[in-house]
């Protein structure tokens, strides 16, 4: 094996493993009543949930075709630095480090010690935070030592992970009572256009994570096969299994019930008979499932971007180096770790890395950009083809920009903030990588 080069290993099942563990998270116990809030009916709730789905479909043909073009590990740094952007390509991968993939790891550990401590109260304050450190420590071993078993874990997890919903789902339809499904009617106020729009918008981060297993493309078996397979069916799968939730806890609750609750799925549970005595309980396990799903997939994943960047010799050069024995980017991993557990013991340092979320949404628009300067380029040979790539491609970027142009409304400053900061400490430190690489090729 070359000194700084990850063999594949992957196949299919763990790749789409890797998809839907990462998009299948938390969120999905709370947003069925915010979509229901923004959708005004039961109808329009359900069809939004579709809608949202939908639209990542498009997302995924288009870095589908980016990705067997270039299936290398590294994701949509990938893509923009072939598309030829090299200094937005490290914008990309530098805003990702330090405001999104390590303090994801840190959110969700923090989020399943809070379920985990529904059991065990005594976890608490700084125990909270130790124990947080200590399964992230735990899960990073594993994909320290091997990517095949960390693939299989992996696999595992995602499986165990959906039972819970389809448990939901099965009893939801038993139980319905398909009144609780009729339209009423529309609030005050609310049109069926701007009810659908806000609708989807509520469903949109619910829907992201899939593109995540690109991030190990250059470590996927038949890439040109396992990748569109991959990303086109975890969004299908997601998108069936958040529509069939959703109907479940639409049809077992009336509407204004569901509206207003906080935990909806465990409200739910109470109008089946066989649940009702322990609906929580059932929750509160399926959350810590779901959690360490995507906390599992994020520790697996996300090193691979700082790795891939490495090896172009933009970022610190000891993310590039590859363990001989486990063959996994082990400083890259041990290094994104120690941030996540740093960000652990630093919680309002998350607050302050929201700041960055407007400039992460336009570097998503950014790589579904890519495939138009992509496919001008004489080296871009896809083994899979976006059908209608241009409409794609808009219906891509369409909804992106939208989602970043809600967050901007919403936090104006905060987005501001966040892109001078990339921009003021990310052109620096590329333009001094560029400078040593060309010293030294000297």
């Amino acid at each position: 094996m070359a000194a700084n080069v990850l063999r594949r290993q992957l196949g299919l099942w763990p790749a789409l493993a890797i998809a839907v563990g990462t998009t299948i998270g938390s969120g999905i116990f709370v947003t069925t009543s915010q979509v229901a809030s923004a959708s005004g009916t039961p109808l329009f709730t359900i069809i939004a949930w579709l809608i949202g789905g939908l639209i990542c479909i498009p997302q995924m043909m288009v870095t589908a075709e980016m990705a067997t073009a270039y299936p290398e590990d590294g994701s949509g740094y990938v893509y923009i630095k072939h598309a030829g952007f090299e200094p937005l390509a490290f914008l990309y991968g530098w805003a990702f480090f330090w405001a999104l993939d390590p303090p994801s790891i840190s959110i969700l550990a923090l989020a399943l010690v809070d379920y985990v401590a529904l059991f065990v109260p005594a976890i608490t304050g700084l125990w909270a935070k130790l124990f947080a450190a200590l399964i992230v420590l735990l899960l990073a071993s594993i994909h320290y030592r091997s990517v095949k078993m960390g693939g299989l874990f992996q696999t595992i997890i995602t499986i165990a992970k959906v039972l819970p919903f389809v448990l939901v789902i099965g009893a939801g339809f038993i139980f319905m009572k398909p009144s609780n499904l009729s339209s009423t009617g529309l609030p005050a106020g609310m049109t069926i256009l701007g009810s659908l729009l806000a609708g989807i918008s509520a469903t949109t981060w619910s829907y992201t994570g899939m593109t995540n297993v690109c991030y190990m493309s250059g470590e996927l078996k038949e890439p040109h096969k396992t990748l569109p397979r991959a990303l086109i069916g975890s969004a299908i799968i997601v998108t069936a299994i958040y529509v069939l939730v959703s109907t479940a806890v639409l049809g077992l609750m009336p509407f204004s019930e569901v509206v207003k609750s906080s935990a909806p799925i465990a409200d739910c549970l109470k109008y089946i008979p066989v649940f009702s005595n322990f609906a929580s309980l059932f929750v509160d396990l399926a959350a810590i499932l779901v959690i360490l799903g995507s906390l599992n997939s994020c520790i697996m994943a996300q090193p691979r971007l700082e790795y891939a960047m490495a090896k172009d010799n933009l970022f610190f050069k000891p993310f590039a180096h590859v363990n001989a024995k486990y063959e996994t980017p082990d400083v890259s991993l041990l290094m994104q770790v120690a941030y996540a557990i740093l960000v652990v013991f630093a919680t309002n340092l998350i607050t302050l890395l929201g700041y960055l979320t407007i400039v992460l949404l336009l570097a998503n628009g950014l790589v579904y950009m890519s495939i138009y300067f992509c496919r001008k380029k004489e080296d871009y040979h896809p083994t899979y083809k976006c059908p209608a790539w241009p409409l794609m491609m808009v219906i891509a970027l369409a909804s992106t920009l939208w989602l970043a142009w809600a967050t901007f409304k919403w936090a104006p400053l905060q987005g501001a903030i966040g892109a001078l900061i990339v921009v003021a400490t990310g052109l620096p430190a590329y333009y001094m990588w560029k400078r040593e690489s060309a010293i030294k090729s000297v």
